[in-house]
């Protein structure tokens, strides 16, 4: 099996093939972050494949070849990001309480799960989201969203609470 930094070399080189091998080791977590953050299935596969395009129109950006998860990740968040700014000045304009929210059968999340996802601010989903499916810590996260650590670990419990009490 070939190592990720290779994959990553090969694929700063224009290596399609190689691209390919690096979007399909990383998808799936790509998508749980989005679809939990955005709370829409299309729109989180919107967000990935966008994510996906800019990441392999600007790969050879990228400094260093083992950082390539936290980068895709640091491109989606930002996608991400956008959309909830745009989700938040429709919600201005309109009320979107009425907005029914599919279920999708085929995903392995549950239910239960998403739902209590809803429960979260905006801001509380992307840093469950970043730290439970991008694997980063809170000072990661803080750098990323420039936010203090501290703060980012405050919400993360206070998050993490309310999710515990929506299952419960």
């Amino acid at each position: 099996m070939t190592n990720l930094q290779d994959l990553v070399s090969a694929a700063k080189q224009g290596d399609k093939t190689a691209f390919s091998q690096l979007y399909q080791e990383i998808y799936k977590d790509l998508y749980k972050f989005a679809f939990y953050c955005l709370k829409n299935e299309t729109d989180a596969e919107d967000a990935v494949s966008e994510a996906v395009l800019d990441a392999w129109q600007s790969l050879r950006k990228l400094r260093r070849d083992d950082s390539f998860r936290a980068w895709m990740f640091k491109i989606l968040s930002a996608k991400c990001k956008r959309k909830m700014k745009y989700y938040a000045a429709r919600r201005e304009e309109a009320d979107l309480s009425e907005v029914e929210i599919p279920v999708f059968q085929d995903r392995d999340d549950s239910l239960e799960l998403r739902r209590a996802m809803d429960t979260l601010t905006d801001e509380e989903r992307m840093i469950i989201s970043l730290i439970i499916f991008g694997g980063y810590d809170s000072g990661e996260v803080a750098d990323m969203l420039r936010l203090n650590r501290n703060t980012v670990r405050s919400k993360h419990s206070r998050a993490l609470a309310k999710l515990r009490q929506a299952l419960a």
